[in-house]
């Protein structure tokens, strides 16, 4: 499956890289479609939080987006009641294959 090959190659260079604003990912190996991690940013006024995030990946990824969706309570304008992020690169028609998780 290239989803799965493709995902384990970004999530290598991911973790590799020491990304500080994304951290404590945790992928079950048996379903590498499904990530969770914390998001702690480093500018204000989120500095002070970790907000817990689930990225879900489509079967068809890279060329379906991923879906990313904050599990911890966060008030932005990109993210609805919901928790989902809204944001163009992301959506079904804005999508592209070459952009990468860490992007």
């Amino acid at each position: 499956m290239a989803a799965s090959r493709r995902l384990h190659k970004e999530l290598d260079e991911i973790r590799k890289s020491g990304m500080k604003n994304f951290r404590n990912i945790q992928v079950d190996e048996s379903n590498i479609l499904t990530w969770q991690g914390l998001i702690v940013p480093d500018n204000p006024p989120y500095d002070k939080g970790a907000f817990r995030i689930e990225i879900i990946f489509p079967a068809e990824y890279p060329f379906k987006p991923p879906k990313i969706t904050f599990k911890t309570k966060i008030y932005h304008p990109n993210i609805d009641e919901k928790g989902q992020v809204c944001l163009p690169v992301i959506s079904a028609e804005n999508w592209k294959p070459a952009t990468k998780t860490d992007q």
